[in-house]
């Protein structure tokens, strides 16, 4: 596996696992699992949201900086220009002139290392990887997200498509019923008003037609956005995903493994680490400090040079209340992450029972539609066969038109719900990722790039230089 695949390596790999899997087969529609892969592989959400755990992974090294050694460097250039006396006289005679006009440099060279600081500095770095850990839980919360709605985009172009073949089906069944009156008209089976009727009817159908074209267009948009490019021809839904049948256990899954609270969890974690971290700054704190200088005049043989080495020992006593400040910030934060802990947990049992709600919903909404259905179905030919028989008007055949084409389209609607809400409860538990729903992609690595910056590489170094090919690789297309 690749440590940091680009986007380029992702198109490479997608593009073979599923030609192997025969998904893109030119005689193949596309499946949900084809819209999951282009939402995971193209979406510039979770581009931007790994670009923002890798800034937090850097926070890791900047924290461990502050534990090794400090080599700086400085350089002076110095002229002296005035006048000079001779040791010893008092007196200069009058247009006398004595003057100095030296130049010179010096270079020095400092180290410095933190030996002790009853842990600050380690507190500071262990607060930062908690805050790693918390920022790819919200990686995974993203990913979610972007799943999540390449289902919803998915489901919104097939339902489009279906109810706008059903408005299809009914302008051209209004249409033969329309003919069939005019022509029951001419031989004075019905009147005038039973054509005008089927006229309004038929003029209604191609309004409702050119609704369901225009929200076919917007659903396609809208698929676009999600999954990266135009939807082509789309497969059915497969069968509905594996869940949970029990809330309350749903519940208790959800509680341990959501992104949502993970990421909370870990917030609350890296509050108390700076508590410790600014409570710990208060102290003192021991250094190390070696230096080298060179001296040297130009225009003379003079030159020095001076090395020394020392143990610095050090604490702020008053800083203007800033360091009691600091602390009073982070215990404030930590009981603002507690609370949010608790808040999170209530929204995820509540995100879980709203989900089962609506899958409940949308089951007993199809079965209900599908019953509708056939009624209907058999309501509208007996209406039409006794309209046939002068028995029924032509009003009471377009009402049964009418109330077959909206049972069917109750049909359409809830088997969209059904998906959707089958795919949110997945989400709600915390299970709707790339690697749970096994999708044929390459899993990107939150800890790869932390593996190579956790301990700052220096530029020029092996990893530095391992670093940059990585970060060059990232940036290409």
């Amino acid at each position: 596996m690749t440590v940091l695949p680009t986007k380029r390596n992702f198109r490479t790999f997608v593009a073979a696992s599923c030609l192997s899997l025969g998904f893109l087969s030119p005689v193949s529609a596309e499946t949900l699992a084809d819209a999951l892969v282009g939402a995971y592989n193209y979406s510039g959400l979770l581009d931007q949201n790994r670009a923002v755990l890798r800034a937090a992974d850097e926070d890791v090294a900047i924290a461990k900086s502050s534990l090794k050694p400090v080599v700086q460097w400085t350089g002076n250039l110095n002229k002296a220009i005035g006048r000079s006396v001779s040791a010893g006289s008092t007196f200069v005679p009058a247009g006398t002139k004595s003057s100095t006009n030296s130049l010179s440099t010096s270079v020095n060279l400092i180290a410095s290392l933190l030996v002790y600081d009853f842990g600050a500095t380690q507190y500071s770095v262990e607060a930062a990887k908690e805050t790693v850990l918390a920022t790819r839980q919200s990686l995974v919360s993203v990913e979610q997200q972007v799943l999540l709605r390449a289902v919803d985009a998915y489901m919104g172009v097939i339902q489009a498509q279906q109810l706008m073949s059903i408005s299809e089906n009914n302008v051209r069944v209004l249409t033969q019923e329309l003919r069939a009156a005019r022509d029951r008209f001419e031989v004075g089976e019905v009147t005038r008003t039973d054509v005008s009727l089927a006229e309004a009817q038929l003029a209604s159908a191609r309004s409702r037609l050119a609704g369901s074209q225009g929200d076919l267009m917007s659903a396609k948009a809208y698929y676009k956005v999600a999954i990266g490019r135009d939807p082509g021809q789309l497969s059915p839904p497969p069968r509905l995903p594996t869940i949970e049948s029990n809330v309350a256990a749903a519940k208790a899954g959800a509680v341990r493994r959501h992104p949502d609270i993970l990421t909370v969890q870990h917030q609350v974690a890296a509050a108390e680490l700076l508590i410790r971290s600014s409570e710990a700054r208060m102290k003192p704190q021991v250094s190390v400090q070696g230096s080298y200088g060179l001296t040297e005049t130009f225009g003379s043989d003079a030159s020095s040079n001076n090395a020394s080495v020392g143990i610095q020992f050090g604490q702020t006593i008053y800083q203007g209340g800033a360091l009691s400040a600091g602390v009073r910030k982070n215990r404030a934060q930590r009981d603002a992450q507690r609370g949010n802990l608790f808040v999170t947990v209530d929204n995820v049992e509540r995100a879980v029972s709203d989900a089962y709600a609506v899958l409940a919903s949308a089951r007993a909404q199809i079965d209900a539609s599908q019953r509708q259905v056939r009624a209907a179905q058999v309501a509208f030919q007996g209406i039409r066969e006794e309209a046939s028989l002068g028995a029924r008007t032509t009003l009471e055949v377009l009402g049964a038109e009418q109330s077959l084409n909206e049972a069917r389209s109750s049909v359409v609607t809830a088997q969209t719900q059904l998906y959707v809400a089958a795919y949110s409860v997945l989400a709600a538990t915390g299970q709707l990722t790339a690697q749970a729903l096994k999708l044929p992609v390459q899993i990107y690595d939150p800890a790869a790039y932390y593996n190579l910056v956790k301990d700052g590489p220096a530029k020029y170094s092996k990893e530095g230089k391992k670093l940059d090919r990585v970060l060059r690789a990232l940036q290409k297309d």
